[in-house]
């Protein structure tokens, strides 16, 4: 059979943008479904203009800081606008560049929302196209929960459009979202409330940086409440009036909800194709990203495995390579996959955690550990501390597991990542000679284990 297209990919994120250039590149016919914009999560509403405002809200902190070297600053105020419009500007910049990537690529781009007719048909704008291969890089979208009131909340999406900033806020949520969040609007001047339901926040991330981030984050003036939820939400004018199970009611200009985030299959049609969902909704595939249906794909977080940036593209790589070369089949390597959370101070991490050492590797580790005040703040005087921590295995000397919180730590864990994917044991990090002045050699120089696990 001829169809219109070898690949028809819908969501023109990160993962889909790179899966339909390469496949491209390949001699494919592709084109591309995209309903809302260009670059998907990460690029709109995600990583970059998240970091865009954490750089932002950690100016008062220089300024500050400035007075200790000498320089006579002081901040006149901040203007919220400035940085919100030009975030916007930034991001309509980067949209661009995927339109032109897509183009100069000769992919066909179809703006609006693609569902599945069946298993090789796509309807879009009242048109049908088929296609050999179909893919799924729909990302994901915000969870807010049933409750008396949530239509007064915003999610990560609206935070980055407010018409204005609010003077007190609340965070709902203990994930990497809700803690960056809440580092943002304290940041800039905001009275920030960071809820959770649980007794610690950042679950899935390494117990001892938990703990830290804690202390650190509640000395940038976040005030941090574990352990209570929301029970629901009243309007009083302008006024949010959030009710919480203790009993206890809070006034905030906004609440912004950050408490996960759901595969966005909804009413894409795929039941007409018959593929098969999970329990969260999430797309179900095998190791090389297929479907219950041989010819359908599916990549990134709309599989609901790790919702990265880095992990879609590589797996839209994936696709690319497995449908339209005669290169050998590849699929990504999920061990040692790096991440940060840009909260103030910054993490980074990269291997297992403590805990899942100690389930595969128990009574086979050494823990080092270290914490010190940053020599910025030697002379800043700032209450500010980083901590690093290494995790070994004791039986052949590698290194399974390293956590940073710090400044730049991204930055820092991005190197130390590649040291462990290539195997790097604990002997090879001693011989390596450090940079000096610099937090980073302190992975180098770590010496004392703090205990055996």
């Amino acid at each position: 059979m001829e169809y219109d297209y070898d690949l028809y990919v819908l969501g023109a994120g990160s993962g889909g943008v790179r899966a339909s250039r390469m496949a491209a590149s390949y001699g494919a016919r592709v084109a591309v479904a995209e309903s809302t914009y260009l670059g998907g999560t990460c690029v709109n509403v995600g990583c970059v203009p998240k970091k865009l405002f954490v750089y932002g809200s950690h100016f008062h902190e220089d300024f500050e800081d400035a007075n200790a070297y000498g320089w006579q600053v002081e901040a006149s105020g901040f203007d919220w606008p400035t940085l919100r419009d030009n975030k916007t500007a930034e991001i309509q910049r980067l949209n661009g560049i995927y339109g032109s990537l897509l183009s100069n690529a000769g992919v066909d781009l179809h703006e609006g929302r693609a569902t599945l007719v069946d298993e090789h048909t796509v309807s879009i704008n009242g048109h049908q196209h088929t296609a050999k291969y179909i893919l799924v890089a729909t990302g994901s979208w915000p969870t807010v929960p049933e409750f008396p009131g949530n239509e007064h909340v915003i999610t990560s999406n609206e935070a980055f459009y407010m018409p204005q900033l609010p003077k007190r806020a609340v965070v709902v949520g203990g994930g990497y979202i809700a803690v960056e969040f809440a580092g943002i609007f304290a940041g800039l001047g905001v009275e920030t409330i960071q809820l959770y339901r649980g007794p610690l926040f950042l679950r899935g991330f390494d117990d001892s940086v938990r703990e830290f981030v804690k202390d650190e984050i509640v000395k940038k003036g976040v005030d941090l409440r574990f352990n209570i939820n929301v029970e629901r939400i009243e309007l009083d004018g302008d006024i949010r009036v959030v009710h919480l199970t203790d009993g206890s009611t809070l006034n905030a200009d906004v609440v912004l909800y950050a408490t996960g985030r759901h595969p966005n299959t909804a009413d894409l049609g795929l039941e007409n194709a018959g593929v098969q969902l999970g329990e969260r909704q999430q797309i179900l595939v095998d190791e090389y990203y297929q479907t219950n249906v041989p010819n359908i794909y599916a990549i990134g977080d709309v599989t609901d495995r790790i919702q990265l940036t880095p992990v879609a593209i590589e797996e839209g790589m994936c696709i690319a390579n497995n449908l339209f070369t005669e290169r050998p089949k590849r699929t990504l390597n999920y061990d040692n996959i790096a991440t940060a959370v840009f909260c103030q101070p910054n993490i980074g991490t990269v291997g297992l955690t403590e805990v899942a050492a100690v389930e595969l590797h128990g009574g086979d580790l050494d823990i080092y550990e270290s914490s010190f005040k940053p020599m910025k703040h030697t002379l800043s005087g700032r209450d500010e501390r980083t901590y690093m921590k290494m995790i070994v295995r004791r039986s052949d000397d590698v290194v399974v597991g390293i956590h940073m919180v710090g400044p730049d730590g991204g930055e820092i864990i991005q190197g130390m990542a590649v040291a462990m994917v290539a195997g790097a044991t604990k002997a090879q990090f001693d011989a390596t000679v450090g940079i000096h002045p610099t937090a980073a050699e302190e992975l180098v120089t770590l010496r004392e284990k703090s205990r055996e696990a």
